[in-house]
């Protein structure tokens, strides 16, 4: 029987815990941040994120994201379509795969890691008041209070000028999603004349 738990930090890590062990088909809701839900497997765990393999709704692989224990409000364990999803992605010859390393413990060993295993990540940042804003790029390196990403816009343009976002603000990080992964190829290789950095964020995705 599938439950659906509200939870606070307290419960987050156990649950996913045992749903990593068991590997378990999970869906879980960040309710500050989004109105729309992740399912997938739980792939690994830190001190403060954890890292999910997701699965889209059209039954595919629908990239990483390393996801705050804190942000999560309802978890769901087994996914209740797991049956379904399982049957179909068996089906479609579709493995679970992640990285056996993968830093979690706080936001720098993040980006790191996502950074080491995809060319552009996807940065997710908390907007007072609204869900949270979606940016895609390569990640340039650290400032002592955030990062520096070379961002591609909606339309796979480089931008020339590097964005700061601070450590704070920062939610989520993603990588390997199809929609990152289409970004990348039709933006083809970044410019190298990056222009010194001012702390203006860029293009919404």
């Amino acid at each position: 029987m599938s439950k659906v738990v509200e939870l606070k930090q307290r419960g987050v890590r156990a649950r996913l815990r045992e749903a990593a062990e068991q590997r378990t088909l999970i869906r879980l809701w960040r309710d500050e941040h989004e109105a729309a839900s992740f399912s997938g497997y739980v792939a690994g765990l830190g001190r403060e994120f954890f890292l999910l393999w997701a699965i889209g709704d059209y039954v595919g692989f629908d990239g990483l994201y390393a996801l705050r224990y804190r942000d999560v409000s309802e978890l769901e364990t087994p996914d209740k379509s797991a049956p379904f999803l399982e049957k179909a992605m068996a089906l479609r010859g579709i493995t679970p795969e992640w990285p056996a390393e993968f830093a979690l413990d706080d936001i720098e060993g993040v980006v790191r890691s996502a950074a080491r295993h995809a060319p552009v990540i996807a940065v997710h940042v908390d907007s007072e008041g609204d869900d949270e804003v979606c940016y895609v790029g390569r990640f340039l390196a650290f400032e002592p209070d955030g990062l520096l990403l070379q961002e591609i816009t909606p339309d796979a343009e480089w931008l020339r000028e590097p964005s700061f976002f601070g450590f704070e603000e920062i939610s989520a990080i993603g990588l390997r999603g199809p929609y990152h992964t289409a970004l990348a190829e039709v933006a083809g290789s970044p410019p190298d004349d990056i222009r010194p950095f001012n702390r203006d964020h860029g293009s919404v995705h």
